[in-house]
């Protein structure tokens, strides 16, 4: 897999994927992930990439020819399954849109900032829009490594369990039933003896129904 991130602040991306499982993502050479600064397609010497909109208005717009530049250059280069924007009016991202995500070959994102982006920049390129929840952030920066993250821990290979990723929460609809380790006894509260049973067919029953359980409590909008 291969993720090309467009933003102008990629600086603020790069320490996230230089430890834990997406350094480890690329050090297998699993995944790529390579960070575009905009200005570098800026239309001028001041490196300019906004523009106060039309109409007038609180706040400034990312200008539509540097995104189109960069994004039409990288097109060039590769076929891309998605040109996805993060903004906070795109669809929230949920476990079965990472999901579907994870087994692309080859992602754009594009991160907003200001006011956002020249609305034809979403009819020339953008394929999917993605939000990380109802607030806004300063840019779409931390919303990408969000979404990269969510992605990148489903390709195969990348966790030394695949399986438990199948086991996350939201996987089924379901919140994750509670777990325990070691030791068994800790202030007075005990782990619970049908786990330590070993009747693995009791486990994974028990383990339903607190999902269950749990998801209803907590949740219930999902079920």
């Amino acid at each position: 897999m291969r993720i090309d991130i467009i933003s102008v602040l990629p600086e603020l991306m790069e320490s996230p994927f230089q430890t834990s499982i997406l350094r480890r993502s690329m050090d297998k050479g699993l995944v790529e992930v390579h960070f575009h600064q905009l200005r570098d397609w800026a239309i001028n010497k001041h490196k300019q990439i906004d523009d106060e909109p039309y109409g007038g208005g609180a706040g400034m717009v990312m200008m539509i020819e540097p995104i189109d530049k960069c994004i039409s250059e990288l097109k060039s280069q590769r076929d891309y399954d998605e040109v996805i924007y993060l903004t906070p009016d795109g669809v929230t991202l949920n476990q079965k849109i990472a999901n579907s995500l994870s087994i692309k070959n080859n992602l754009i994102f594009l991160c907003g900032h200001y006011k956002g982006i020249d609305q034809r920049v979403r009819e020339l390129h953008i394929t999917k829009e993605i939000s990380i929840g109802d607030y806004v952030l300063t840019g779409g920066e931390l919303a990408a490594c969000v979404l990269a993250d969510s992605i990148i821990r489903l390709v195969p290979g990348v966790l030394n369990d695949e399986q438990s990723a199948l086991t996350d929460s939201f996987q089924d609809d379901l919140l994750s039933p509670p777990i325990y380790t070691r030791p068994e006894v800790y202030k007075g509260l005990e782990v619970p003896k049908i786990l330590l049973s070993g009747n693995f067919a009791k486990i994974e029953e028990w383990r339903h129904e607190e999902a269950v359980r749990i998801t209803q409590e907590k949740r219930p909008d999902l079920l």
